[in-house]
């Protein structure tokens, strides 16, 4: 596939990128031996309203185009996802940064909640975290074709713009000594939450510069909830109004 387009596979997901119109869609494939099924008839409806040609495949060619079995029977060729400029995202109130978290499914996971919960935006380094891949997309359920979604600036860039335009600075934290009920209460106006990876963590100069270290208070005998997971729940804990 050449550098200019884009893969989005799985039935969601091509649904949201055609409806959202963040990115132009190219081509659509479809699988042959299932398009008759009721979801691929909907999408291909879908494809002709919006006058995006598609064309009918068998398995083999949809496995080359999206590398993986879990295609669910379709394939979107897209141009490349746009992502937008952190500098325009400065001001919305509810922004989430990604620190360390190498595995696609997380990110994908977490930017499905965050899209649900109503946070406006998450923040991806341009390094050490997966972008817009198309696993990543097929895990966001489509949240990612409807999110703002950056990816040109440091981690350590995103936090100290973030202070100097007065955001509160949450680092989510195994060991932080404010619990997210507490932050909860006190909610602040702007706020950045900052959900680190399983293995590595919230990085230690953002946990050095964030007003607040939260916690998910542990209440069971595992030592510790998947990174999505734990990102879930402070996302909707401060989700806001």
């Amino acid at each position: 596939m050449r550098e200019e387009t884009a893969i989005v596979y799985g039935v969601n997901p091509a649904f949201e990128a055609i409806i959202a119109g963040r990115r132009k869609v190219l081509t659509a494939y479809l699988n042959r031996s299932t398009a008759i099924s009721p979801r691929l008839r909907k999408l291909t409806a879908v494809l002709k309203n919006y006058g995006i040609p598609h064309e009918l495949v068998e398995k083999g060619k949809l496995m080359e185009l999206a590398n993986t079995r879990d295609h669910q029977g379709v394939v979107l060729v897209t141009e490349p996802y746009p992502y937008i400029p952190y500098a325009e995202l400065i001001g919305k109130p509810r922004l989430v940064l990604l620190d360390n978290i190498e595995d696609p499914h997380n990110v994908g996971a977490i930017i499905r909640s965050a899209e649900v919960l109503g946070f406006d935006a998450v923040l991806l380094p341009k390094r050490g975290v997966p972008g817009a891949l198309p696993s990543v997309a097929k895990v966001s359920a489509g949240a990612l074709d409807h999110l703002a979604i950056a990816k040109n600036c440091s981690t350590n860039q995103y936090v100290k713009i973030a202070k100097d335009e007065g955001y509160h600075i949450a680092a989510l934290h195994s060991k932080g000594e404010t619990t997210v009920e507490e932050l909860q209460r006190r909610l602040p106006d702007k706020l950045l939450l900052v959900v680190g990876g399983e293995n590595k963590g919230v990085r230690q100069f953002i946990l050095n510069e964030a007003d607040d270290v939260v916690s998910i208070p542990r209440r069971g005998r595992v030592s510790s909830l998947n990174a999505s997971v734990a990102a879930g729940i402070a996302l909707a804990a401060f989700a806001g109004d």
